[in-house]
């Protein structure tokens, strides 16, 4: 096929068994259209091993390479996201196996959990006030640590169920597992999140709902304004 008919073809839009078909007959936009269309699932699954933003690129980008240098044995008995979110997990635990020999392992879980980097979660809210888009920023990054906190089996299957909103039966086919298994440890993912969020929630129960900054200067500002001619106030005096 001429190039001038590969850049004419709209690969985003393709079924994924056409996608397969391009890619495997090595045209590069398919290849391009895969990555961005599994890219945030795969993602999640390397981070939710690594628990580092930077590694999780790493094993991506190694997954990727691997994946795609052995297309051609690709034969659809799982989807492709199936075999690519296999990859990437064993990519990632090969990764960390690694460098426990190298390093031991308390080395590897310090530097874990010094790391500051967190999953980024799409929210489905709109931007608001400062103090608003402050208060969910921080209320994820809490979430986004309780569940780095969750051991690597619950993680994955939290990840996948709550976050990419899978089924239980493409969990369980991604990650190899039986369907009552997702669902157990989907359970105790759940009340290990609660109790830990419980827990770093208690202190902060007293400074909810705060009304600061600007949200709270601009309806002081309006109320007066408003109270003004009852009262005789110059509108411009200072409050």
């Amino acid at each position: 096929m001429s190039s001038a008919a590969r850049t004419a073809r709209s690969y985003e839009s393709l079924a994924e068994g056409d996608l397969v078909r391009f890619a495997q007959a090595g045209e590069r936009g398919a290849f391009a259209a895969i990555m961005q269309r599994y890219n945030q699932r795969l993602f999640r699954a390397a981070r939710s091993v690594m628990r580092d933003e930077g590694e999780a690129e790493d094993v991506l980008q190694e997954a990727y390479t691997r994946a795609f240098a052995a297309f051609a044995g690709f034969r659809g008995d799982a989807s492709l996201a199936t075999w690519l979110t296999a990859i990437v997990i064993n990519e990632a635990r090969g990764r960390l196996r690694r460098r426990k020999t190298m390093v031991g392992l308390e080395a590897v879980e310090a530097a874990q959990q010094d790391s500051g980097q967190v999953i980024m979660f799409p929210s489905s809210f709109g931007t608001g006030s400062p103090e608003a888009d402050a208060a969910r920023a921080e209320a994820r990054r809490l979430l986004e640590h309780a569940v780095d906190e969750l051991p690597e089996s619950f993680r994955l299957v939290f990840i996948m169920r709550e976050i990419d909103g899978l089924s239980v039966e493409e969990t369980a086919q991604a990650l190899d597992l039986r369907p009552e298994t997702v669902k157990t440890r989907l359970h105790r993912a759940r009340r290990l999140l609660r109790e830990s969020l419980e827990e770093k929630l208690a202190s902060a129960v007293k400074d909810a709902f705060p009304f600061l900054g600007a949200r709270c200067g601009r309806v002081t500002a309006r109320v007066l304004e408003r109270l003004a001619p009852t009262y005789g106030w110059d509108v411009d005096a200072p409050a």
